[in-house]
């Protein structure tokens, strides 16, 4: 039976064993996927096991998206770019790094039918994922990608691979048409983004990349103010199955049953 893992910490969240497991019965493929709560410590020794053919592929969240491709042979190009591996696989005795976070956002985005074209977008947050939503956003051919971090140093490193990326400070809002929380505020139910959503005018579109719990505080302040709103459970059903598809040659289908397996 080959054995799959994700790893994080927080892990709780995490709902890919279901989707995993789910396309493993359909498909009649003998696996099993596990998620797994991880300190850095573990991160070398769980690689190893990938190069041992122990552990058949590992997906990566928060907040090792980074920390884990010193530990890599090669990185997908995707990867090399965003400096992002969320899917680790063995590939002529090689431990690859690929990023499928990039995809996800992009059809998620793409599946919802809203135009990010000529569009200004404000990201909230600086982790492991963001530098994936930039460049699929890019490449979507926003025309502005503004960011703003509490600490303002984790922005300057995403400055460093995206010239164009505008910086403000935490707490000031300029003009967009689209703004995305990727902080980890909302993975708890209390959580709330201390930030004046009064200065914003309603009828924006507010993204969480967080879809566990289905609804944060973000998206129901938001929604109490007549904004669109969508949470990353596109996102994250979109990038499961390219990680699958890397590791089985297999595009599994995305329908209903397969979002609704998720709804919790």
């Amino acid at each position: 039976m080959k054995k799959y893992l994700v790893i994080g910490n927080p892990i709780s969240h995490s709902l890919s064993p279901e989707i995993h497991n789910f396309w493993f019965e359909k498909h009649g493929i003998d696996a099993t996927y596990l998620k797994k709560k991880s300190n850095s410590g573990d991160i070398k020794n769980l690689i190893e096991k990938v190069k041992n053919k122990e552990i058949d592929g590992i997906n990566v969240t928060v907040p090792y998206k980074k920390e884990v491709i010193s530990y890599l042979d090669e990185l997908s190009l995707d990867a090399k770019s965003t400096q992002s591996v969320n899917t680790i696989y063995l590939d002529r005795n090689k431990i690859i790094g690929h990023n499928t976070d990039i995809d996800g956002f992009e059809l998620a985005i793409k599946s919802i039918k809203f135009d990010v074209s000529g569009k200004k977008i404000f990201i909230l947050g600086a982790g492991g994922v963001v530098s994936s939503i930039i460049f699929a956003l890019n490449k979507m051919k926003a025309s502005q990608i503004i960011i703003s971090n509490r600490t303002k140093e984790k922005t300057e490193y995403l400055k460093n691979l995206f010239n164009d990326l505008k910086i403000v400070d935490w707490g000031e809002f300029p003009y967009f048409d689209m703004i995305i929380n990727a902080t980890s505020l909302g993975l708890n139910p209390d959580d709330e983004i201390n930030l004046d959503f009064s200065k914003i005018n309603n009828e924006k579109f507010f993204y969480d990349v967080i879809y566990n719990p289905e609804e944060t505080n973000f998206l129901k302040k938001a929604k109490t103010m007549g904004n669109i709103t969508e949470n990353g459970k596109k996102m994250f059903i979109y990038q499961a199955a390219a990680a699958f598809n890397i590791w089985h040659n297999i595009y599994p289908k995305i329908d209903d049953k397969v979002i609704k397996l998720l709804d919790k």
